[in-house]
Parts: structure tokens; C-alpha cells; sequence
């Protein structure tokens, strides 16, 4: 038995390799990321004699590449949830934190461990892809919304209140129709300062040029609206620049959010789940392959609790003795990116609220029970996950059969 423990960094892993009873193979030594030193790596651990299995911790996607080159060279790797590794016992009182010592640690793991090991499930590239670009699509989300938030700020002392009179949703250029609004009228000055027939022909005009729906009162409402306004920033060039450049950071962050909305629809659709997963209610063409990103494939996991745990909302367990806890928090110790998805997915169908939805049907008996906000919304997204899992692994049987 040859424990092989990696402590994976940015550039570099060190290795620490170890057999029962403390019998130190290799001392812990660094290996670079380059064909050359992965090479004499794998060379390295295919020379040892008896059976070699390799553990990392899965953070981040630095352990990725390293975890890949070493499965495809057909040897047995293993990524752990780093918080299983956190846990594992120090056999000292010595507070030591280095990455020699981790590899260490982590070999030891692999010892104590070594029957319950799974081994890594190295995703095929179409996955990957679109998992990379739900990362992608996170990242411009929040970009996008301090974005928005900065250029309400900002009207918020210009023409405060105008982007609520709007509720158009974003097309699919990424553009929105209150952005393209305040572009013109970016300041109370530019509407009040005319009579509301110059304003309502410009209104039209500027509609009909940029292809929204015009409504005959929305001018003739912005209009009144206008004049109880108070605005403390001049009608100046200098406000003017402030907005337009706010204008322009907002509208290359929408672009980019919905041209990758776009690309991740167009990639999950190639995924044989897709239809399936887009049929559940709650689950539309935004948050599907948002959900089939994060998840993977379905079949790498053994049963159903190995999903609800891989996310964290698997209720927990509290008992000694006579005492048993009734409520027990969720573990929280799976993907958060996944259970962010699924607390959306909930908030959908709360608002959607299908009748015949046994998901929804849950929730509101847990609320109807009492039971606190998070508490039904992360009852309601277990369930949810226990359906996917079966759904999903019934659709994909009936394809092979």
C-alpha cells in the first residue's frame, strides 16, 4: 500500500509518499507543473511496487490539471473535500502549517482511509466548459450589479426614481430599456426643461428608433414625475460624462452576461439531462444549465444523499444519550456555488407557484408548519436535489436501454 499525499498549490504540488505503520517511501519534495516534472512523476509512482493510490484536496481548480495528467496516466487518484482533511487528527500539540507537513497529512489520510476512497471522476471537456463558464457567468453577474448599483447612485442626484419606471428585461445584446433612457435623459433638466408635447414626440421617437413598445401615458407620466424631483448635481458636462460612463460600464457587463447565458444554454443543450432538467419546474433557461454545471454528471455519485451532501443542505444530526435535537442545521459543506443555484431555483418556484409541484407542495408545508424562511427554502432544495437525482438517472437508463 503506497499512500501518495499532494498538497497542490498555483505552480508547484508536494508529494509526500507513505506505507503502514509510519514507513516513509519519499520524504515530501516539490514538483513543478510542467510536462517535464509531471512526467517523472508519474514515472516515479508507476516504479513503486504494490498497490499506489493518490488523494489531493479538491480547492479551488488549481488540483484540476495535476489530478487529470495523473488519471489519464492510469493511476488511482482520489480529490477530497478539504474540510474532511481540516478534521483528520494531529498526533501532536504543535500548531504546524506547511505544505510539506499537509502532504504529510494528507497521506496519512489516505492510509486511514484507504477502502473508502473514490476514486476521480475526470469530466469530459463539454462539462468542464460549462462549468468554467457558469464561474464566468457568476463573476459578470456581480459585476453587472455593482454596476447598476453605481449608476442608480449616481441618477439618484440627477433624475432620481427614473430607472423604476421601466421593467423591460434585458435583451438579448444586453441591453435594457431604462439604461437606454437615462443615455438621453440623463438629468431632470433634459425632460422639465421642454413642454410635454416636445417631450412626448422625442419619447416616440426615441422608441421607435430603438424598437421598444410605446406607450401613449409613459410620457406624459415621466413628465409630471420630473417636475417634484430635486436634483443635486448640476446639468453640466461633467455630470454628463459621470453618467455616460457609467452608462457604458453597465451595458459591457450586461453584454457579456447575455452572451454567456446565451453560449451555456447552447452548451447544456448538447448534454443528454438537458431536457429533462429544463422540464422541472422552477428550472428555466438561465438556471438549467447553471444547475447542470455545478451538479456534473449525476452518475458519479452513488445515491441520492451523496447529492444533497455534495451540496450541504443534508440535514445534520445531534444525539447523546437520551437527547436527541429535533432541528440540526444543514452541514453546509458542499459546493456553495451549487446551493446558491438551488436557493434561486426555490425563490422561482415560490413565486411561480405550481400547484401540482411536489417541491412547492413541500415548501409550503413546512411553512405552513411555522418552519423559519431558510429552514423550508433548504428543506424544499433537498427534495428537489432527491428528484433531480432520480429524474435524471431514469432518463439517462431509458437512453442506454
Amino acid at each position: 500500500m503506497n499512500a501518495v499525499g499532494i498538497d497542490v498549490s498555483k505552480n508547484k504540488s508536494t508529494i509526500a509518499i507513505l506505507r503502514p505503520f509510519g514507513e516513509i517511501v519519499a520524504k515530501p519534495f516539490d514538483v513543478k507543473h510542467t510536462s517535464s516534472d509531471i512526467t517523472y512523476l508519474i514515472s516515479q509512482l508507476k516504479s513503486l511496487n504494490g498497490d499506489t493510490r493518490i488523494v489531493m484536496e479538491h480547492t479551488g481548480r488549481y488540483y484540476e490539471p495535476m489530478a487529470q495528467w495523473l488519471s489519464d496516466a492510469g493511476l488511482f487518484v482520489s480529490a477530497i473535500n478539504p474540510k474532511l482533511i481540516k478534521d483528520f487528527g494531529n498526533n501532536t500539540l504543535r500548531k504546524v502549517k506547511t505544505d510539506k507537513a499537509d502532504a504529510i497529512k494528507i497521506a496519512r489520510y489516505t492510509l486511514d482511509n484507504w477502502c473508502e476512497l473514490k476514486p476521480y471522476n475526470n469530466t469530459d471537456e463539454l462539462r468542464r466548459q460549462l462549468k468554467n463558464m457558469n464561474r464566468q457567468f457568476d463573476f459578470y453577474m456581480k459585476q453587472k450589479t455593482a454596476m447598476k448599483n453605481n449608476l442608480i447612485a449616481l441618477l439618484d442626484e440627477t433624475f432620481p426614481g427614473i430607472n423604476t419606471f421601466f421593467d423591460s428585461p434585458a435583451r438579448n445584446d444586453g441591453s435594457q430599456k431604462w439604461v437606454d433612457f437615462v443615455t438621453i435623459f440623463w438629468h431632470v433638466d433634459c425632460v422639465r426643461r421642454q413642454s410635454i408635447s416636445s417631450f412626448s414626440e422625442r419619447y416616440q421617437s426615441w422608441c421607435k428608433k430603438k424598437k421598444y413598445n410605446f406607450q401613449s401615458q409613459k410620457p406624459n407620466d415621466i413628465y409630471e414625475f420630473s417636475h417634484d424631483l430635486i436634483a443635486t448635481l448640476s446639468k453640466d458636462n461633467v455630470t454628463k460624462l459621470l453618467i455616460q460612463q457609467a452608462v457604458d460600464q453597465l451595458n459591457i457587463a450586461s453584454k457579456n452576461v447575455e452572451s454567456l447565458r446565451l453560449l451555456m444554454n447552447q452548451t447544456a443543450a448538447k448534454l443528454p439531462e438537458y431536457p429533462i432538467v429544463l422540464d422541472m419546474a422552477g428550472v428555466g433557461t438561465t438556471l438549467g444549465p447553471q444547475l447542470i454545471a455545478e451538479i456534473g454528471d449525476v452518475s458519479r455519485f452513488s445515491h441520492k444523499g451523496a447529492l444533497t451532501a455534495y451540496a450541504g443542505v443534508d440535514p445534520g444530526a445531534n444525539q447523546s444519550g437520551d437527547y436527541e435535537q429535533q432541528s440540526v442545521r444543514t452541514s453546509k459543506r458542499g459546493a456553495p456555488q451549487l446551493r446558491k443555484t438551488l436557493f434561486l431555483i426555490m425563490d422561482s418556484l415560490m413565486k411561480l407557484a405550481p400547484p401540482d409541484d411536489p417541491v412547492y407542495g413541500f415548501m409550503m408545508k413546512k411553512r405552513a408548519q411555522g418552519k423559519d424562511y431558510y429552514v423550508y427554502m433548504t428543506a424544499g432544495a433537498n427534495k428537489f436535489l432527491r428528484i433531480y437525482y432520480g429524474r435524471v438517472n431514469e432518463y439517462l437508463s431509458s437512453l442506454t436501454s
